[in-house]
């Protein structure tokens, strides 16, 4: 469910999307967005606030504060990350007088305290990730996925976010591993950006000035997979997804993804998942 506020909140509407499908329902229990928020001007600050669900704050943009338990209070500058939880009272929000863009992500599940362990959530910090657009774009990905209602969906989400919180560790360690991920990160994430298009190496090592070789590599060596085989993978991927959301045809589908020949397509679909197009969709 989405619901469009106009409170004192922010002078802008503000975008709030909510898990409406009762957990039980999900195949990943163990890690859960029960909703995700958009306030595109804040001006309102929290004061010895308190949660009652475990949720990350990403500030895409404007600069603030934020205080955990009357400890040291912490700049907040755009691109800054920072977690709330319960059994904690927190105090932040934008300068007085200023606001700021934030999107939240509520999560709940066992693997919270998995995640903590290893470093991937780092309670009372704030962290600086970037104010790279692809985080935002990401987040937005998020939520037209909790938005649609579809269990499956629902599961992708939490996958994704997953992902997105390992991106935003490595970002925050400061080593040259970190530095390697982000370049991977930007080299697949542009693949996944133009999965709609033909597979051309030469295009998209020309876009990361690499050459053809050097992202080969690069692709195998942070993905396991050849570079022509991930990339039919990512495409497979993205099938499923319109089998499930849409009526579209198996033939649309194929040449939508650039598969000029649909029983290419449709062997390719077999060998990655598992089962034909047809009958994938007619489990779902």
């Amino acid at each position: 469910m989405t619901k469009m506020m106009d409170y004192m909140i922010s002078p802008m509407p503000i975008r709030i999307v909510e898990l409406v499908m009762d957990i039980s329902k999900l195949n990943l229990q163990s890690l859960v967005i029960t909703a995700i928020g958009h306030l595109p001007g804040r001006i309102s600050r929290q004061k010895d606030a308190t949660f009652k669900s475990f949720a990350l704050a990403y500030i895409a943009d404007g600069v603030g504060t934020y205080q955990v338990n009357g400890e040291p209070v912490q700049k907040v500058d755009k691109g800054s990350l920072f977690f709330v939880w319960p059994g904690a009272k927190f105090a932040y929000g934008p300068l007085e007088g200023a606001s700021w863009e934030e999107y939240y992500i509520d999560i709940a599940g066992s693997r919270l305290l998995e995640f903590e362990e290893r470093g991937l959530i780092k309670k009372g910090e704030v962290m600086q990730v970037g104010s790279d657009p692809e985080w935002v774009r990401r987040l937005e990905t998020l939520a037209s996925l909790l938005e649609s209602g579809i269990p499956a969906n629902s599961d992708r989400a939490s996958m994704q976010l997953e992902s997105l919180l390992y991106e935003f560790s490595l970002m925050t360690d400061g080593s040259h591993a970190s530095n390697k991920s982000n370049k991977n990160f930007h080299v697949t994430d542009d693949i996944a950006h133009h999965i709609y298009d033909p597979i051309d190496a030469e295009a998209i090592a020309r876009r990361h000035n690499l050459s053809v070789s050097t992202l080969r590599r690069l692709i195998s060596s942070h993905t396991g997979y050849p570079l022509n085989e991930y990339i039919h993978r990512l495409k497979i991927s993205e099938a499923k997804k319109i089998l499930v959301n849409t009526s579209a045809s198996i033939k649309e589908i194929a040449l939508s993804l650039q598969y000029t020949d649909v029983y290419y397509f449709s062997r390719l679909f077999k060998k990655y998942a598992g089962v034909s197009a047809k009958k994938f969709r007619e489990s779902i």
